[in-house]
C-alpha cells in the first residue's frame, strides 16, 4: 500500500506518457516546446480563465503572482500559518511580513471572518491556501479584497480540479498559484506550476517575470527569474488531463468511502457546502498522535503529518501572536493513504489498523 500510488497511475497512462515524452525527444525543445503552450491552453479551458502561465514549481508561481504585484520590503500579506512553507517563504524572501490570520478547525482554511481586521494600509495581497483540496470562503475573502483595494491570491497548490460554487480553483480569485509537483492531485514528473488570471497586463507581467523580465529576446523591462516549465513535463501534464477527470471522481469515491468507515471513529474532513475537494490528502485528527502513528506503521499503514509546526513559530517567520487553532491543527492532524487508485480493500484496512491503534 502506498500513501500516494504514482505508479498505479503511470500503468494506466504509460502509452500516451511515453509517446508524448518521445515526441519532445525527437522536436527536441526542451525549454519552451509547443506542449508548454498547449498545456497552457488546455488548464485555462479547464479553469474557464483567459490566462494560464505555465512555471518551474508551484514555489515560483507564488513568487511570480507576488512579484507581478509587486510586493516588497514594508508591504504586508495576510495567510494562514497553518500550510506548507513555500506560502510564507515568499512573503519573506520579497521583503515582505506575513500576517498570520488562524483558520476554520473543521476545513483547515484561512478563516474569513477574522482577515478583515488585520488590513492595514500596509496589506498589499491576502492569500488564502486551498488545503487539503478544497478552497477557503472565496466570495467572502474576494469581497474583503475588493473593499479595501487588496488583491487576493488563491494558493491553489492542493486544490486544482475542486470546485467552489460551480467554478473551479484557480478561477475564482483575480490571481491563483498551483502546484504540479508528483504528488498533487495533478502532478507532473519532477517540479511544475502554474498561475492564472483574468488579467491581460497582469499575465503579460508574470510571463515576462518567468522568463528573466524579458519582453522581447534581449529585452528586459524588468528583473525576473528563470522559472518556466521544461517541455517534457508539460507533455506528462497534457497526459495526466486525459485522465484527471476520471481521476477526480475516484478521489471523491475514497474520500466517502473514508467516511463511512471512520463515522464515529475519529474527527474525519468537512468539506464545506459550497466546495467539491480534490482530496489532495485525506487528513484525520487524533489524541495521542505519535503513539496512533507508531501503531499505523507497525501495521504496515503509510500515513503522514501536514503540517507539524505552523508556520508562525518556524523561525524565518516567527509570530508571538497566539494562533491557537493552528497550533492545535499541527497537534492532531494525521494524513492516511489517498489516491485515484486506492482499492475499499485498502481502505478497509486501513480502517481496522486505525481502530485497533485507537484502542491501545
Amino acid at each position: 500500500m502506498q500513501l500516494i500510488d504514482l505508479q498505479a497511475q503511470y500503468q494506466r497512462i504509460k502509452p500516451d506518457v511515453d509517446a508524448r515524452i518521445q515526441a519532445v525527444l525527437d522536436h527536441g525543445r526542451y525549454v519552451m516546446g509547443p506542449e508548454v503552450e498547449a498545456l497552457e491552453a488546455r488548464l485555462a479551458e479547464y479553469v474557464g480563465i483567459e490566462h494560464c502561465i505555465a512555471l518551474s514549481s508551484g514555489t515560483d508561481a507564488l513568487l511570480v503572482a507576488m512579484m507581478a504585484l509587486e510586493i516588497g520590503p514594508g508591504d504586508e500579506v495576510i495567510t494562514t500559518p497553518f500550510t506548507f512553507i513555500a506560502t510564507g517563504e515568499m512573503i519573506g524572501l520579497l521583503g515582505a511580513t506575513a500576517v498570520f490570520v488562524d483558520i476554520d478547525p473543521d476545513t483547515y482554511n484561512i478563516d474569513a471572518a477574522l482577515i478583515e481586521e488585520k488590513i492595514t494600509d500596509r496589506t498589499k495581497a491576502i492569500v488564502p491556501v486551498s488545503l487539503f483540496g478544497q478552497t477557503a470562503d472565496m466570495d467572502a475573502i474576494n469581497a474583503i479584497g475588493e473593499r479595501h483595494g487588496v488583491p487576493v491570491i488563491e494558493d491553489a497548490a492542493q486544490s486544482f480540479g475542486a470546485t467552489y460554487k460551480g467554478k473551479r480553483s484557480c478561477g475564482v480569485s483575480p490571481i491563483a498559484a498551483t502546484s504540479f509537483f508528483p504528488a498533487k492531485p495533478l502532478g507532473c514528473y519532477g517540479d511544475g506550476g502554474a498561475t492564472f488570471t483574468h488579467d491581460a497586463a497582469l499575465a503579460e507581467r508574470m510571463r515576462e517575470l518567468r522568463n528573466h523580465g524579458q519582453n522581447a529576446p534581449y529585452q528586459h523591462p524588468r528583473l525576473g527569474i528563470n522559472g518556466r516549465l521544461d517541455t517534457i513535463q508539460a507533455a506528462v501534464l497534457l497526459a495526466k488531463m486525459e485522465v484527471f477527470d476520471d481521476e477526480v471522481a475516484r478521489r471523491a469515491e475514497a474520500g466517502a468511502r473514508y467516511a463511512e468507515l471512520l463515522d464515529g471513529v475519529v474527527h474525519t474532513p468537512v468539506i464545506g457546502a459550497d466546495c467539491t475537494s480534490v482530496y489532495a490528502q485525506y487528513t484525520i485528527e487524533v489524541d495521542d498522535r505519535d503513539r496512533v502513528r507508531q501503531s499505523l506503521n507497525e501495521a504496515g499503514i503509510p500515513n503522514a503529518v501536514y503540517y507539524p509546526v505552523p508556520l508562525n513559530r518556524q523561525p524565518p517567520l516567527y509570530s508571538d501572536v497566539a494562533i491557537p487553532k493552528s497550533e492545535r491543527a499541527a497537534e492532531r492532524v494525521l494524513s492516511l493513504p489517498m489516491h485515484p487508485y486506492l482499492e475499499k480493500a485498502d481502505q478497509q484496512r486501513v480502517a481496522e489498523a486505525l481502530k485497533n491503534a485507537l484502542k491501545k
